[in-house]
Parts: C-alpha cells; sequence; structure tokens
C-alpha cells in the first residue's frame, strides 16, 4: 500500500481518537452535573458528586419548580429577551458589517477603526450605570436587557470579513436592475451569508439566554426577573426560595436545613441549559458551515 494512503490512514486514526477523547471530556462535566441533580442532598454530602446517581432523588427539581409560575415568567422573560435582541443585533450587526465592507464606502476605514477603538477603551461602571439609570431612564424596562448588547465589535468583522467573499457581481447586476441598498442586502447579502449569520445567531441568542447581570444591575421589578437571576437568587439567597415558597403556600412549613444546597445548584443549571441544549441540532449544520466557510474562501 502506498505510504500517502498509510499515512492518511494514520492521521485519521489519531484525529479520530483525540476527537472522541475531546468529546467525552467534554461531556462529562454536564454528565455530572444531570446526576447531581437526581442524587439526594445527604448522598452528595456523604460521598461527593458522581458521574451516576448512587441514590435517586427529585427534592432539587421539586424546590426550583415549587411554584412553576415563577419559572414560567422568568422563561417567559428571557426567552422574549433573547429573540428580540438576537434578531434586533444580528440584523443591524449584519448590515454594519455589509456597510463597512463595501471598497466604495469612502469613510469604511475609518467607521472600522471607530468601531475597534470602542473594544479598547471605555468610560467604566459608573458613567455607563448614569447614562442608563440618569439620562436613558431605562430602569426596570426590558430593553435595558436587550440595548446594551445589540453590538458586539468581533461579530462584526466576522461578518464584514464574510461579505467580502461575497462576489461583487451579484450586487453589481442588481444594481443595473435598479435594486438599492436594502434590496440588494435584504435579498441577496442575508440568504448568501446563512451560514455565518447562523454562527452568530448562536453565540448570541447564548449570550442573550445566560445574561444575569444587567438584569442584577438594572432590574428591581420581580415581574421582569429573566431566568438566570431568579435562579441565581434561588441558589445564593435563602429570602428568594422562601418567597418561592410562600408563593406556593409551604412558607410556613419548611425548614431551610433540609434544603438541597448541592444538588440545587446542579438542578437550575440544567433548568437554565436545557433549551439552549435542544436549540444547537437544529443550526449545527449551518454552525459548522460557517466556521468552515471563512477558511476555505481566507
Amino acid at each position: 500500500m502506498h505510504t500517502a494512503t498509510w499515512d492518511r490512514i494514520t492521521f485519521n486514526i489519531i484525529a479520530y481518537v483525540m476527537i472522541a477523547v475531546f468529546s467525552i471530556l467534554c461531556f462529562l462535566p454536564f454528565l455530572m452535573v444531570i446526576s447531581s441533580s437526581l442524587t439526594s442532598e445527604q448522598e452528595i454530602i456523604r460521598n461527593g458528586y458522581s458521574l451516576f446517581p448512587a441514590s435517586f432523588s427529585l427534592q432539587a427539581y421539586e424546590v426550583a419548580l415549587k411554584n412553576p409560575l415563577v419559572i414560567v415568567r422568568a422563561y417567559g422573560v428571557t426567552a422574549l429577551v433573547t429573540v428580540v435582541g438576537t434578531i434586533s443585533s444580528v440584523y443591524l450587526m449584519a448590515m454594519t458589517g455589509y456597510v463597512i465592507h463595501k471598497r466604495s464606502f469612502r469613510i469604511a476605514n475609518g467607521l472600522s477603526f471607530f468601531f475597534f477603538f470602542t473594544t479598547l477603551f471605555n468610560a467604566g461602571l459608573v458613567p455607563w450605570y448614569i447614562l442608563i439609570i440618569k439620562y436613558l431612564n431605562l430602569k426596570d424596562n426590558l430593553l435595558v436587557l436587550i440595548l446594551p448588547m445589540l453590538f458586539n465589535v468581533f461579530y462584526i468583522i466576522v461578518l464584514k470579513a464574510f461579505m467580502r467573499g461575497i462576489p461583487e457581481a451579484l450586487s453589481e447586476s442588481a444594481y443595473i436592475d435598479g435594486a438599492n441598498d436594502f434590496r440588494i442586502f435584504n435579498s441577496i447579502i442575508l440568504p448568501v451569508s446563512k451560514p455565518v449569520l447562523a454562527t452568530v445567531t448562536l453565540f448570541v441568542a447564548l449570550h442573550y439566554w445566560n445574561d444575569w447581570y444587567l438584569s442584577m444591575l438594572f432590574i428591581s421589578e420581580e415581574n421582569l426577573r429573566p431566568l438566570q437571576l431568579l435562579l441565581y437568587n434561588l441558589v445564593t439567597n435563602s429570602d428568594e426560595l422562601l418567597k418561592v415558597m410562600e408563593a406556593s403556600g409551604g412558607a410556613a412549613s419548611v425548614d431551610m436545613s433540609n434544603m438541597p444546597q448541592s444538588s440545587l445548584k446542579m438542578a437550575v443549571t440544567v433548568i437554565a441549559t436545557g433549551p439552549i441544549i435542544l436549540l444547537y441540532p437544529f443550526i449545527q449544520r449551518y454552525f459548522v458551515a460557517g466556521l468552515t466557510l471563512g477558511a476555505v474562501k481566507g
């Protein structure tokens, strides 16, 4: 057999083994989280965490979901913010990338430098907080969870680089047919850019879904709390847990010493990450294409 063939076989074997090992190492922590969320608190205290539940228990989920309406409301806020924020963010960043990728746009380089400059320097937390609260008056407003994360310079650069690889002939032919920039962007550029848009959409959606910092700073209304902040409070704040139990009519009989602590942390992690994990398989093929297509085009 030819030497090159043996080299290819050897390379494939090594690559597959390394990928398999890496996949297992990535899966094991999440398996441990699921297992620990289904393990009784006493078992975790005695023997620590394990990959498989030695003593099966749903107590952590019963506590976390004691009042389903609270969780459902928080899910609703997070889903609304994630959907509206992701669609708005990806569309505006794609439009920005389309504008600054055009070589005919005279200030494209200057605008690109302006975006990049903002990643190097910022005014700090205090001026930003004053701007949001005093001048924009966004306290206890869902817009405060959406607007600060609308633009990400790194994703704009990725979108710009991808659009540079789209043949100019597509846009020029549309110009000849009388289409304006909005028509070209919506009808030609966006459909061609599906792989990179799907990739950016996944990361932006993850950012919106997992964000709790903005709500911690600017949201005090309980009805406007997103899922991540609610679950964080359930784990770290016993008063929050008592509120949930009280809302379901069980606060009078709650003994906090018997409340699961470690298993509850794992249970709320599963509750918070479940929807994103279920979403990923539907956009996986676009995600892989978006990562590899740019490398092929250079």
